[in-house]
């Protein structure tokens, strides 16, 4: 059995696609997780269709697979962090939202991409406690509606990622917001090894356990408990050997894919020790790990 590793986009920020896109598969990455954003492949610009077809060309041409992420920090507001989200009090702002995600649903299936990722956002400051939350978690299901139907019809599942500070923060989120949908097919997850490291109360090999059946999508880094700050490899507390092993054993065959948005300024560097300490991780000395 094998895993196959991507870097994330939003770590190589400082570098046109094209040439991230090259880097990545000079190292010998088997993938890319291309967040939409004005940078790379901006989803709100002119255009998309054509420029999607020539990235589509690019990854064939490098035979690189990929994941299309929707967690670019100020694509719809050039003033707040990741807003609009799917919770926000205005119905036009969670419109706007929506449609960004129905719109990355369009790309990935262009790309040939195996999922779509995207997370809940945040709760706002103003909602009360629990009947609040409820209001929310019926807010962020009706949102969803429209995005799962569009994932059916396009064959691309949709990979929600428990985020820590989101309303969906953990693995148990998850499986509630799978309940209140009727757990759709389309509906999957996103599994990042350092969320489980940084607040699950189970260890990152039994979250991988745990969330095997409905894994789409993985991002990998290193993190310490408690602190929700994405590291490099080998700089906070995760031992990866056992991770790894137990994620291939799921027979999970998606993108693995390392995430380090905040070390753009030395992506090139970082994207080739992810892969060097992977590998080594793995007991591999190429792109694939055999388990």
């Amino acid at each position: 059995m094998t895993l196959r590793l991507g870097y994330g986009t939003n770590g190589l920020t400082d570098l046109r696609l094209d040439d991230a896109l090259g880097l990545l598969a000079d190292l010998g990455y088997d993938g890319v997780g291309l967040t939409l954003d004005h940078m790379h492949l901006d989803p709100l610009g002119p255009d998309l269709a054509d420029r999607t077809r020539r990235v589509a060309r690019r990854l064939t041409g490098l035979g690189l697979g990929v994941t299309v992420e929707t967690g670019a920090r100020y694509v719809l507001d050039s003033r707040r962090k990741h807003g609009p989200s799917l919770l926000d009090p205005d119905p036009d702002a969670r419109a706007a939202r929506v449609a960004l995600l129905l719109r990355a649903v369009d790309v990935a299936a262009d790309l040939g991409a195996h999922a779509v990722h995207c997370f809940s956002g945040v709760v706002p400051p103003a909602t009360g406690a629990a009947a609040g939350r409820d209001v929310m978690w019926q807010r962020l299901a009706e949102a969803l509606g429209p995005v799962l139907d569009a994932a059916a019809g396009a064959g691309v599942p949709l990979a929600v990622e428990p985020e820590p500070g989101h309303l969906l923060a953990t693995l148990a989120d998850f499986h509630h917001l799978r309940a209140l949908l009727g757990d759709p097919e389309p509906l999957g997850l996103t599994l990042d090894i350092g969320h489980c490291q940084c607040l699950e109360p189970a260890s990152p090999v039994d979250c991988v356990k745990e969330a095997a059946p409905w894994l789409r999508h993985v991002q990998i880094e290193d993190m310490r408990r408690g602190v929700h700050e994405h590291l490099p490899f080998g700089d906070g507390e995760i031992d990866f050997p056992p991770v790894l092993e137990a994620l291939a054993a799921t027979g999970y065959t998606g993108l693995t894919v390392v995430e380090l948005p905040r070390h753009s300024h030395a992506g090139p560097e970082m994207a080739r020790t992810s892969i060097d300490f992977l590998r080594r991780a793995t007991g591999t000395t190429n792109g694939s790990a055999p388990c």
